[in-house]
């Protein structure tokens, strides 16, 4: 799995018919900055406003996954959203021009090499990922419904369907690693049986299918007279069905392309949680009212976590920015370079680290024989973690000094010595106006604050 954050290099553009609407519309792929996550825009609407792929949007499950914000509705983003997992792409905005992204096959194959042709681009923060701390568990009785997450250092889905028809049978899919989606789940096209068609014609959905974009399962004895009727509903000069059940001789492209797709859904759905997961999710019989709930229970979890403020910190990850990153933004040199990596860095957040040794000039004569690290030097460091957070706002730091102009509502609470791993989080508290930020920083050991502080900074060119 990726460890950095990535957009795509350019915008890309497909173009097609939307599967329940039946409107034609165009969909633009475009990059997006670190942290923007997944959002759709529906430029053809006045004020072209921002719909966020977020699971408290979800306004309607009728065969798919419609969202709605600010006045805007987007049906049947699961296909869309599941390629953008499955090629580890963490920011994109999508264009849309109409009510519903194209169905295009079916899959969500051909959105897959549309965003291969643009090209991914790695961005300069880490993936902020939510990993499943406990087993989190949905059921529904009624639908034999059940779904379930553990916890893994990696992102695998397995599930299972049964819907008691000789045709499929009982089928079950796995991804293991989701760098094999495109190879192995994104081509397998949605589905619905024979008998679901009429129904879902007489509630105004389906309107774009087509035998060249879904699978029709016909699981029982089909008269002329009936086969005759498809064609007229379909628009079709005549439709047949296949020995093994499949109408109009359509090849499946894998025996158990109906679970593969249901697998593939899930990808799409479970992505309205809003950040990468890691975790193993088990489901049998989901659909897309089931993910839905299931998502809402893992934010429910993320949002507990979240509300936690200590940062986390992998060492094995790679960081942000390494020691020679972090020297070539700030002028800092040794003995004063107090920050030796950058963990997180966003808009509006920084994360850096300092590990705190016996061999630091300051321990020779700041409290000989009980080394403590001096509080001004800790206020030092935050404000270099800080200082690379207001330098990430211009767009050639290396032009620019970072002077701070104010220190409010500092406390130590703890000491640090030697041995400690100091983590510091800065956060601006409003936005940068006229070269000035403010920021609260706080900095933790072992999970607890030791010193926190309000700062101010002037940017400055070098040049002025």
């Amino acid at each position: 799995m990726n460890d950095k954050q990535h957009t795509i290099k350019a915008p890309v553009t497909v173009s097609g018919i939307g599967l329940h609407t039946g409107v034609q519309a165009t969909m633009t792929f475009c990059p997006a900055p670190v942290g923007h996550g997944y959002k759709f825009q529906r430029v053809d609407l006045p004020g072209q406003p921002i719909v966020d792929a977020d699971v408290d949007n979800v306004v309607d499950l009728s065969r798919g996954t419609t969202i709605e914000q600010n006045g805007a509705r987007v049906n049947t983003v699961e296909h869309t959203l599941a390629a953008l997992v499955g090629l580890q792409i963490d920011n994109v905005l999508i264009q849309l021009d109409g009510p519903e992204p194209p169905i295009m096959d079916g899959s969500s194959y051909e959105f897959i090499e549309a965003l291969e042709q643009a090209g991914l681009e790695e961005q300069n923060a880490l993936r902020n990922y939510f990993e499943i701390p406990e087993e989190i568990r949905f059921l529904d009785n009624a639908r034999g419904v059940e779904i379930a997450a553990l916890p893994l250092n990696d992102y695998r889905l397995t599930v299972m369907v049964d819907y008691n028809s000789p045709v499929l049978g009982s089928q079950h899919a796995s991804l293991t690693d989701i760098s094999h989606f495109k190879a192995d789940i994104a081509s397998s096209r949605t589905f619905c049986f024979l008998h679901e068609l009429e129904a879902l014609y007489k509630q105004n959905l389906i309107r774009g299918g087509d035998l060249s974009n879904a699978i029709v399962v016909v699981d029982r004895v089909v008269s002329e007279d009936e086969l005759s009727e498809l064609a007229t509903m379909l628009g079709k000069p005549k439709v047949a069905v296949k020995k093994e059940g499949i109408l109009n001789n359509v090849d499946l492209r894998h025996k158990n392309e109906p679970a593969r797709h249901k697998l593939l859904d899930m990808v799409g759905d479970l992505a309205l949680v809003g950040r990468p997961l890691k975790g193993q999710i088990l489901a049998a019989r989901p659909g897309h009212a089931a993910n839905v709930a299931f998502a809402k229970k893992i934010k429910k979890k993320m949002l507990e976590a979240d509300s936690s403020p200590i940062p986390s910190y992998d060492p094995s990850r790679t960081p942000v920015m390494d020691i020679n990153q972090i020297a070539a933004t700030l002028p800092h040199r040794y003995p004063f370079l107090l920050i030796d990596k950058i963990i997180h860095l966003d808009a509006t957040t920084v994360t850096g680290v300092k590990n705190v040794t016996m061999n630091e000039p300051f321990f020779q004569g700041h409290f000989p024989g009980n080394p403590v690290m001096p509080g001004v030097l800790q206020i030092e460091a935050m404000a270099q973690t800080g200082g690379i957070l207001v330098l990430n706002t211009v767009p050639d730091p290396e032009n620019y000094w970072t002077y701070f102009m104010g220190i409010e509502n500092c406390r130590f609470r703890r000491k640090v010595i030697p041995g400690d791993t100091l983590i510091f989080r800065c956060q601006l508290l409003a936005p940068i106006k006229r070269g000035i930020a403010k920021m609260k920083g706080q900095a933790f050991v072992n999970g607890k604050v030791v010193m926190e502080a309000e700062m101010s900074a002037s940017i400055v060119r070098k040049d002025a």
